[in-house]
């Protein structure tokens, strides 16, 4: 017998406003787009319809649905155990990347194939191109360090057709580095971005897949920790962490100083954000700004920030977007 069900808002008020992820599921129509999620989804303790979000196979074959019922991807598919992102904080951080760049255009987002975006470690499953791409006719770059990566992205791009043109991957030859080996000196991007590995070893990363599993009342093995998301090495940890790792994308960032409108990257510890604004006032950033974003009970944010001064700003808008 199902449990009394709980009152869930039809919205996702935390979401930006123009994110299509804000309402439930609806498993109906996911199912009508991508057939293959059918087997996954079934009732719920409380009667609704579900997936199990603590199986990897259902969270890859979900974010498949969706992919192709929102964004119209009909091929999309990831090596095993590679990362696999929940797309709504990912359309968020697209949304709100695209207001930042209003802030430089009348309030009007720029949108079509003369804004260029930078995606640091877009990883094997190409997820934050994709939203960019269909929610605004942006042309991306993604780079990554991981052969293996790049490959399974590239595959994506070449298999759609609304792709293929728009989205181009890049290996990062020398994985010591960020930007370096990755902007080529005839490349001008609006803005970069980047969700940095954020853990320091493989044991904090299991710890906080542990905690995620104990909140969705799952039983453990204590001999292997499954993480529901996925994630290799080089997607969930690095030495130092996400503090080193963003450290050294501003120090990096200043050699692209006039190449680049703004970058920006996700900071999901707040313990990192003081460290992290120190290092970007040294480095003499003209304009330093903190987004906060919610999605459910979690809060997360990132930064942006630019070497251009206003009429640099101005001029650059000038030359990029307004041109013939």
């Amino acid at each position: 017998m199902a449990q009394a069900k709980k009152s869930f808002p039809q919205q996702k008020s935390q979401l930006h406003a123009r994110n299509l992820h804000r309402s439930r599921y609806d498993f109906p129509q996911l199912i009508k787009s991508c057939r293959e999620l059918a087997p996954f989804v079934r009732p719920n303790p409380y009667g609704d319809l579900s997936i199990n979000f603590s199986d990897p196979n259902a969270v890859k074959m979900l974010n498949k649905a969706l992919l192709k019922h929102f964004y119209g991807v009909d091929y999309w598919d990831i090596p095993k155990d590679y990362l696999c992102p929940p797309i709504p904080g990912r359309a968020d951080y697209i949304h709100y990347l695209a207001d930042l760049l209003s802030l430089n255009n009348d309030a009007q987002i720029p949108t079509g194939h003369k804004v260029q975006v930078l995606d640091i470690g877009v990883g094997a499953n190409c997820i934050y191109p994709i939203i960019g791409r269909q929610s605004y006719g942006w042309k991306f770059v993604g780079s990554d360090i991981h052969a293996a990566s790049v490959k399974s992205a590239q595959f994506i791009v070449q298999a759609n057709p609304n792709l293929s043109k728009a989205i181009q991957i890049r290996l990062q030859k020398t994985p010591s580095h960020i930007f370096q080996g990755v902007i080529k000196p005839s490349d001008r991007f609006d803005i970069t971005l980047c969700n940095p590995p954020f853990h320091a070893s493989q044991d904090e990363a299991n710890a906080t897949a542990t905690q995620k599993l104990k909140k969705l009342g799952k039983a453990l093995d204590k001999t292997k920790v499954v993480l529901n998301f996925g994630g290799q090495k080089n997607e969930l940890w690095c030495d130092g962490g996400e503090a080193r790792f963003v450290c050294q994308m501003v120090q990096e960032s200043t050699q692209f100083a006039e190449q680049c409108l703004w970058f920006s990257t996700l900071v999901s510890k707040k313990t990192t954000l003081p460290l992290l604004l120190k290092t970007l006032r040294n480095s003499k950033a003209v304009d330093i700004k903190t987004i906060n974003m919610t999605q459910g009970q979690k809060e997360s944010r990132f930064v942006a920030w630019t070497f251009l001064d206003t009429k640099q700003q101005q001029a650059w808008k000038n030359a990029r977007w307004n041109s013939a």
